[in-house]
């Protein structure tokens, strides 16, 4: 069977991803892997065996396009309102807490945070399927 190991994104500026993705979900660089024209960041925490895997472009200076394909990044939390409020007093762009209902049962608690890049993450309130 196969098993899922990494998601890639590619960010502007290093130091401004390592430090949001570091802040927000605890995510440090487990591996940095430098090439002429790009590196490669594996991020990492110890509750997943799942990568973030940045790839940074040398000389690039313009933002990438996510166009319309790109969706979103997910992470479950204990404390979907502690969470919430630290990442507005980070400073960080975070939208509001939702209450998901499927055939008027809940389903999910969660809100969106962007990163510096404008990738979306949902910050899932851990339970159910979401754990």
């Amino acid at each position: 069977m196969a098993k899922m190991i990494h998601s890639m994104i590619r960010v502007l500026d290093e130091r401004r991803s390592v430090d949001f993705y570091r802040q927000a979900i605890g995510l440090s660089v487990a591996e940095r892997v430098d090439f002429d024209s790009f590196t490669l960041l594996y991020l990492s925490n110890p509750d997943t065996g799942f990568e973030l895997e940045l790839t940074v472009n040398k000389g690039r200076t313009e933002p990438y396009g996510l166009g319309d394909g790109y969706g979103h990044l997910a992470v479950s939390v204990d404390d979907i309102e502690g969470e919430h409020k630290r990442f507005v007093s980070l400073g960080f762009a975070v939208g509001k807490i939702v209450d998901f209902q499927h055939n008027g049962e809940p389903l999910a608690r969660f809100f969106f945070v962007t990163d510096p890049d404008g990738y979306k993450i949902e910050v899932i309130q851990r339970g159910g399927r979401y754990l």
